[in-house]
């Protein structure tokens, strides 16, 4: 199985618990950064690259997640925990270059706390499987 999309998934930790970093497109409702992986690109290097476009943070990948079959339109992710280079704030706001030129407002959201209908149910799936990754790490 071959991946053809790159999800960077970038965490913090509060005293409520994990926080997992979304945003709000203006068109499809509550997202994860997620990406079309270039021909020749590797799956982290494509993680980073999404991450810094979509959200404006530039990023290291840390660890790979492995991938994640996602039963829709035959996308296959491949997951990859992402470190920022810088402080990240609560909120913010990204103008995409590419993606229309949307405006994405970024937010954190609690690792398995209920999603709401704002949620596409791939992003919901997503969430599951990546709680579940970050589980058997240690990481929950």
């Amino acid at each position: 199985m071959k991946p053809n999309k790159a999800c960077p998934i970038v965490l913090r930790r509060t005293q409520n618990g994990l926080e997992i970093l979304a945003f709000e497109h203006p068109l499809a409702g509550f997202q994860i950064v997620k990406g079309t992986i270039e021909p020749g690109e590797p799956p982290a290097d494509a993680a980073v690259r999404e991450l810094r476009e979509e959200s404006g943070i530039t990023g290291v990948a840390t660890a790979d997640l492995g991938l994640w079959e996602s039963g829709y339109e035959q996308q296959v992710w491949s997951l990859h925990l992402c470190e920022p280079m810088q402080p990240l704030p609560d909120t913010w706001e990204h103008h995409t270059a590419d993606d229309d030129g949307h405006v994405f407002r970024f937010f954190w959201h609690p690792l398995g706390e209920a999603l709401s209908d704002q949620w596409h149910s791939l992003y919901r799936d997503a969430l599951s499987t990546i709680g579940i990754r970050l589980a058997r790490m240690g990481k929950s």
